[in-house]
């Protein structure tokens, strides 16, 4: 059962084998909160049935324009006046089609023409368009459907994809429907405010690795969790964002570029050969402090000897970055295991950074969630424990905050 204050969205179903996508983007959206309420074409009924969606959202599926169960009999106006957002896919070459020449001929496209919702100050606005093309790779190549497809971007359409892959038809292209991973990853990402449009952020992410002889090295047990949940978040928030990681094993966010390194001198190289330009630099890697003053060329056999491992220091890239002449903006994170507030507060004057973001090892390192506080010049500002994501969203929101006095 969906919360009164949950967010509605109208989830359109056209007539493409990608219709079983669909299903599952209705259950992420659900798991997440969601209303979610289905327009099933007569196409998409060949493919996935009503019934599936009734049980996956918990609403009733809508299929006919003419269907005299809503009170005024007009669903193609009501559905979308308390919607957040009306998401089509797959969104077929023959649906794309319509809609972009403004016809209307069934429940989906006559609402999506139509659509209006009711805005904070009660008066009707658009309802966001996303549209997810799905068709068969000569029929996304076609003048008609690029025709098609300009003409959506100029109306304010958003399209999401298509991307490139095997098709159901047998052949390898473009035109295959985003997974529904990817698509509920750009659905939510729609709803973030862009308070970082137009900049460009530069992050760090992960452990490094320090080679003492071919298969042997120095490292830690950083997740990489947290930096890429920032990635994501900036990205969301409408920022061009490099992530220079470290080795980890985590998917990319989307929309964001990746650079991977191994050593903290790799990624030293890879900041400060990126970093110009950038608006903002967050430093989430945990970089190894020392690395081994030699690395042996062969691996090193066992024996009962003692041995002697002589470190020297890393790079410190945050500092160096700081210490630029114009830097960017320099936010840092420190893991502590005893006294967060002195140790962090010390490491972000040490390193003269306007914000450090502290947590103590126990309440984050290679968990999903985090509690963190943030350090500024203002002092201590406590976040509550959340999803490392939602924690990243609100880091953001503060750098924002701080980049744009007058938001």
């Amino acid at each position: 059962m969906n919360s009164p204050g949950a967010r509605r969205i109208v989830l359109g179903v056209s007539g493409g084998i990608a219709a079983y996508k669909a299903a599952e983007l209705t259950r992420l959206l659900v798991k997440d909160g969601a209303d979610v309420h289905v327009v099933l074409t007569a196409g998409g009924a060949h493919f996935v049935t009503a019934v599936t969606f009734q049980a996956l959202s918990g609403n009733r599926v809508w299929t006919d324009l003419w269907d005299p169960s809503m009170s005024n009999n007009m669903a193609h106006i009501d559905l979308t006046r308390g919607a957040q957002a009306i998401v089509v896919a797959p969104a077929s070459a023959d649906f794309l089609a319509k809609l972009a020449n403004g016809l209307a001929d069934d429940l989906l496209t006559t609402l999506c023409l139509a659509r209006q919702r009711a805005g904070l100050d009660g008066a009707l606005a658009d309802c966001p368009l996303l549209v997810a093309p799905a068709m068969n790779r000569q029929m996304w190549e076609s003048p008609a459907t690029q025709r098609n497809i300009a003409r959506l971007i100029d109306d304010g359409v958003v399209i999401l994809g298509p991307a490139a892959g095997d098709q159901a038809c047998g052949e390898v292209g473009q035109g295959r429907m985003l997974e529904a991973d990817e698509l509920f990853e750009d659905v939510i990402s729609h709803f973030q405010p862009k308070l970082l449009a137009g900049r460009r952020v530069l992050l760090t992410a992960g452990p490094t690795f320090e080679p003492i002889d071919p298969v042997r090295g120095i490292t830690n047990s950083s997740s990489g969790k947290m930096g890429f949940a920032l990635a994501r978040a900036a990205h969301e928030a409408g920022a061009q964002v490099t992530l220079v990681s470290g080795p980890v094993s985590l998917a990319t966010p989307r929309g964001v570029a990746r650079v991977d390194v191994q050593s903290a001198r790799d990624m030293r190289d890879a900041v400060i050969s990126r970093v110009q330009g950038n608006e903002v630099f967050i430093a989430v890697a945990a970089v190894a402090d020392y690395r081994p003053a030699e690395t042996a060329q062969q691996k090193i056999k066992r024996s009962r000897e003692l041995r002697t491992l002589t470190l020297e220091s890393n790079p410190d890239i945050l500092a160096e970055v700081a210490a630029l002449p114009r830097p960017p903006y320099c936010v840092g994170f420190a893991a502590e295991s005893e006294n967060l507030e002195a140790y962090a507060s010390a490491k972000r004057i040490s390193k003269n950074i306007p914000l450090i973001v502290g947590n103590l090892i126990q309440d984050g390192l290679g968990a999903d969630d985090n509690r963190v506080i943030l350090f500024d010049d203002n002092g201590s500002t406590p976040l509550a424990p959340a999803p490392k994501l939602e924690i990243a969203r609100q880091i953001v929101a503060h750098v924002a905050r701080r980049i744009h006095p007058h938001r």
